[in-house]
């Protein structure tokens, strides 16, 4: 009796010691390195993966609770069970080179149970770019020819002044392509530094555009058109875009002091609740507080639903007119928000946006 009494006192006694040391052990997660240097590589050789070892060193099981990187080009695997005391356990961690040239430098944090409950990890390297393809250096096509762009953006440019850009022509064909422009309006100037481009070779479109000669204010959008091979098809187009601003720049400080200025009554005005197929008006109002005649240049809209009539364009000092808005909101639905834009001779806030807002319902 005595006997079993003593062996039962003495898993107890096991049992007991264990459960203390769980209670007051920790785990301590300890890697063989922490920074990883990938080298230099090439984008092509896809992604490069590198396996971070590490090991138990303290005395309860081990739980990685998560492994988070910093960047979505970093893809971390690791080990889910729980690492025993003096157990060695991963994680991989692959880095995805496409569309990421240059040197690189990610971290990926991992979170446990362990003393050390948080380390971070860190890998590195320099990826060199793939030697892009015609295709991918000029992805668009006008006919048999490649393109970076099939549209010329020539940005801002005022109304006396005449930019010029160039666009390259690449002949992806095994055939000589001849081309040329078809007529193009006034103020803009096109030409092909050859007629004839020949297999695998380039030429330059080089287009001029006089704004002074358009006499509109505000973006514009055109298009020339090529003729290529002697074809008229109108898909062979380039489209060109600017925005002409009026020249207040040889304006004195007197003249600028007697300038126009424009003030609108508000800058938006919300229709509510409105009926699929309903048609809405808003008169906003236009003050010249300026000391000479305000000319309204041009006034445009977000959208073909909205249409804009001003009383009168040429307004003089403390004079009001009224500037109606119409929407129509057939084939609409939800939250509609429109633009008006007012191009006027105020040097100081040539252009000004109003806003107009509604929330179309079904039509019973």
């Amino acid at each position: 009796m005595k006997i079993v009494l003593s062996v039962f006192t003495g898993i107890l006694f096991f049992i007991s010691n264990l459960t203390f040391a769980q209670q007051t052990g920790k785990a301590t997660i300890e890697f063989e390195e922490t920074t990883h240097d990938y080298g230099t590589f090439k984008e092509e050789s896809g992604p490069q993966s590198f396996t971070f070892k590490y090991k138990n060193k303290g005395n309860v099981p081990l739980i990685l609770n998560n492994v988070q990187p910093s960047c979505g080009c970093t893809t971390p695997d690791w080990e889910r069970k729980p690492i025993a005391p003096g157990e060695e356990g991963y994680i991989k961690v692959s880095y995805n080179p496409k569309n990421r040239p240059g040197t690189f430098n990610k971290s990926i944090r991992v979170t446990s149970n362990a003393e050390n409950s948080n380390v971070v990890l860190f890998i590195k390297g320099e990826v060199i770019p793939h030697e892009k393809t015609l295709t991918e250096l000029y992805p668009q096509t006008v006919g048999p020819l490649r393109v970076k762009t099939n549209h010329i953006a020539f940005a801002k440019q005022t109304d006396k002044e005449t930019k010029t850009e160039t666009l390259e022509l690449v002949n992806d064909s095994e055939n000589e392509v001849t081309v040329g422009v078809k007529n193009t309006p006034p103020y803009i100037t096109a030409s092909v530094s050859s007629q004839a481009i020949k297999p695998h070779e380039k030429g330059i479109l080089t287009v001029s555009y006089d704004a002074s000669k358009k006499k509109m204010y505000g973006f514009v959008m055109e298009s020339i058109y090529l003729d290529i091979n002697g074809s008229s098809d109108y898909r062979n187009r380039i489209g060109i875009s600017t925005t002409i601003e009026e020249d207040f720049s040889a304006l004195s400080a007197e003249e600028l002091a007697n300038a126009p200025v424009a003030e609108f009554d508000a800058a938006s005005f919300d229709f509510g609740e409105i009926k699929q197929g309903d048609k809405v008006e808003h008169t906003f109002t236009l003050k010249n507080t300026g000391k000479r005649n305000l000319v309204i240049r041009r006034v445009s809209t977000s959208c073909g639903c909205t249409a804009v009539t001003p009383e009168k364009t040429d307004i003089g000092p403390n004079e009001s007119v009224p500037l109606k808005v119409e929407f129509n909101s057939t084939g609409k639905m939800g939250r509609q928000n429109k633009t008006i834009t007012v191009i006027t001779n105020d040097p100081k806030n040539p252009t000004t946006y109003i806003r107009i807002s509604s929330n179309i319902l079904a039509a019973n």
